[in-house]
């Protein structure tokens, strides 16, 4: 099987939803309301969450013959808005290379900006990116690294939703697996599963819909000429 079939799924995945989720929220879930226009549902996630995920990473480094490791993250996330939140997480996996050339645990800190495209809808596609810091699980080594991803998020309810992404790591470094060769620095690519656990207020804003024309009732100008 090959190392970049998982990613392909998830990128086909992600197409296929964010198709469905713009079918589904042309279709509206509208209501109308007491003056007799329609407006859609208010936001369905809270503004707080607590992530976790374990999956896979993969490192892409100077020897061939990169190894699926375990990896786990736990995470907490705040919304800016019902489109965006910013989120802190922790990471803890393993990368290592066939034939046991290259094997160890690895840890990192990631800060990152995700971009929920459809908050409205249960199914919705999200991006991602950021910074953090990498460092083995003894703090021998630290680099600094950059990170980005794309993911997929189903909703059943406003307190649990569940995700599949991926991400790519790139460190600016080439010592990542002991070894300096090249010119490119090592990265690691990231695939998991996870849940995210929604609470707190929730985001209070309420979308309407832009072409239903507004009814301003207005007291009529009589004319005193008899």
């Amino acid at each position: 099987m090959s190392k970049t079939f998982f990613v392909r799924l998830l990128f086909i995945s992600c197409c296929l939803g964010f198709y469905n989720s713009i079918i589904a929220q042309q279709a509206g879930n509208k209501e109308i309301n007491k003056d007799g226009e329609y407006e859609f549902a208010e936001e369905i996630r809270d503004k707080n969450a607590v992530s976790v995920a374990l999956g896979a990473s993969l490192i892409n480094g100077d020897y061939p013959n990169g190894m699926y490791e375990f990896y786990g993250h736990v995470g907490y996330k705040r919304f800016l808005n019902p489109y965006t939140n910013i989120n802190f997480g922790f990471n803890k996996f393993s990368l290592a290379n066939d034939n046991d050339v290259f094997k160890e645990g690895f840890m990192s800190f990631d800060l990152n900006l995700e971009f929920y495209l459809l908050p409205y809808s249960k199914f919705t596609p999200f991006v991602f990116a950021g910074g953090g810091l990498n460092a083995s699980d003894d703090f021998g080594r630290t680099d600094t690294k950059a990170q980005g991803g794309v993911g997929i998020e189903l909703l059943p309810n406003g307190s649990v939703g569940f995700k599949l992404f991926a991400e790519f790591n790139q460190v600016f470094s080439d010592e990542l697996d002991n070894n300096i060769s090249g010119k490119a620095n090592d990265g690691f690519l990231r695939l998991a599963f996870g849940i995210n656990f929604y609470f707190g207020e929730l985001n209070k804003r309420l979308k309407t819909k832009d072409d239903v024309p507004t009814i301003i009732n207005t007291n009529p100008i009589k004319d005193n000429k008899n």
